[in-house]
């Protein structure tokens, strides 16, 4: 898919998962596609469940969603940085919807839940570090 078509879908997710959590985002947010969430519990549910379930173990449909539960690759603390930045097949490009913090706490959430141990944090620092 092209960039800006990802963007326009991760803007109406955005909108979506935030009116169905009963949080909704500002409408300066919706416009510049920025998530208000800032914890990783909260990123997560807001942004990657709808896509990964609230499990984490992915999903089979109309696509196919990586399960994140208890998943190898994200033992490289890079790796999930790369992904959730610049975006990987399916999955939409994330870096402009979120800032270093951001990234930082939905990744390290991920990485120390849904059955996944690794407690190398990654830290904004190196996040910003990934942004090309």
């Amino acid at each position: 898919m092209k960039p800006h078509i990802l963007r326009v879908v991760a803007v109406l997710s955005l909108l979506a998962l935030a009116t169905a959590a009963g949080q909704p985002a500002s409408a300066q947010e919706i416009y510049a596609g920025k998530f208000p969430q800032q914890t990783g519990e909260d990123l997560f549910k807001n942004v990657c469940q709808g896509c990964h379930m609230p499990d984490a173990k992915g999903a089979i449909g109309a696509g196919a969603y990586p399960a994140l539960a208890s998943n190898p690759r994200l033992a490289a603390a890079i790796y999930p940085v790369t992904v959730v930045l610049n975006g990987q097949r399916a999955m939409p490009t994330f870096g402009e919807s979120l800032d270093d913090d951001q990234v930082a706490a939905v990744i390290n959430y991920v990485r120390t839940h849904f059955g996944n141990h690794y407690k190398d944090a990654i830290t904004p620092a190196m996040v910003k570090a990934q942004r090309h």
